[in-house]
């Protein structure tokens, strides 16, 4: 993206998800953001009050992509296979493009500790199983999906597995992209769930 299209503060946000995907949430200072931009540590000062307001703005951003595959969902007139897996298509394909702000789910720990973030991040993931959980939940109602496993320990798993497959990519090459693995082995899942 042209960066003269963007605000500062916007171009501020990208560059902190920039610096955490490269070094790690502990290298998200006010020099080292500074540095990476190319900026001095006022003009972060100028729109944010401070470091830990960047990475509350950067997990707001992060949680705001969530929300909005949520609301998608919910007024999509389809059955529950097919929300489930436009559910992981939406985070493969968001995951798969922006692999910059995959680093986020790699640092929940540190999210969940940081007392700013804390709240943020923990709804995030609640609502993220909640979510799934109820698509799963009313696909055993309706019959689409057998009872064998309850819905959130299934929705957990899947969960997991999409998590462990992001991970993955940051630390190995892999043929597959992030989409095409995901959705194979989700639709896998959901088929063997159907039987």
């Amino acid at each position: 993206m042209n960066a003269s299209f963007i605000s500062q503060q916007d171009r501020i946000l990208v560059m902190a998800i920039e610096l955490i995907s490269e070094s790690g949430l502990s290298a998200l200072t006010l020099k080292g953001l500074a540095n990476k931009g190319n900026i001095q540590e006022a003009v972060i000062y100028k729109h944010f009050g401070g470091i830990d307001e960047v990475l509350i703005a950067v997990v707001e951003f992060f949680v705001k992509f969530d929300r909005s595959i949520m609301d998608t969902l919910r007024l999509k007139d389809s059955d529950t296979h097919n929300k489930i897996l436009d559910f992981f298509d939406a985070y493969a394909t968001y995951y798969g493009n922006y692999k910059e702000i995959s680093a986020v789910i790699l640092h929940y720990e540190e999210l969940l500790h940081n007392i700013g973030t804390r709240e943020l991040i923990a709804q995030c993931i609640e609502e993220r199983s909640r979510f799934l959980t109820g698509l799963i939940q009313e696909g055993i109602d309706a019959g689409e999906l057998k009872a064998d496993m309850a819905a959130a320990d299934l929705a957990d798993a899947l969960i997991s597995i999409m998590n462990g497959m992001i991970q993955s990519r940051r630390v190995m090459y892999h043929e597959e992209d992030l989409k095409q693995q995901l959705m194979k082995v989700v639709n896998q899942i959901l088929e063997w769930a159907a039987q």
